[in-house]
């Protein structure tokens, strides 16, 4: 259904570190980049440069991770506060979404709301 996502970041240096480690802890490694954009998982998930608005992202903008078990779910979350990022809500089930709903939940330097799940 979807082609690809772009977000639109401050400092590209900054979310590559970010990004790398928690996209890396799920397999999703990056496969492009230039001085002012990357792209991973193929030319999926992009990351522009040089973003000079002020203002962080909508707080209704969330995107989600496949993970291959709990245990990518949980390296993620790890990765993800290591390299930056904000805790958003620990590794766990979330049974009101379906009772095998594993997830994490963080907040990238430049505010954007991230999850990973797997539903094994």
């Amino acid at each position: 259904m979807l082609d690809h996502l772009s977000l639109y970041v401050r400092d590209l240096s900054r979310s590559l570190n970010f990004y790398d480690a928690s996209l890396g802890a799920l397999g999703i490694q990056r496969s492009f980049a230039t001085a002012e954009i990357a792209a991973y998982g193929g030319m999926f998930f992009w990351l522009y440069g040089g973003n000079s608005d002020p203002n962080p992202p909508p707080q209704r903008q969330h995107y989600a991770f496949s993970a291959k078990d709990r245990a990518a779910v949980d390296a993620f979350h790890a990765a993800a506060l290591a390299a930056g990022g904000t805790d958003n809500g620990a590794p766990g089930v979330r049974a009101k979404y379906a009772p095998n709903y594993y997830a994490a939940y963080v907040i990238d330097p430049d505010g954007y709301k991230l999850e990973a799940v797997c539903y094994a």
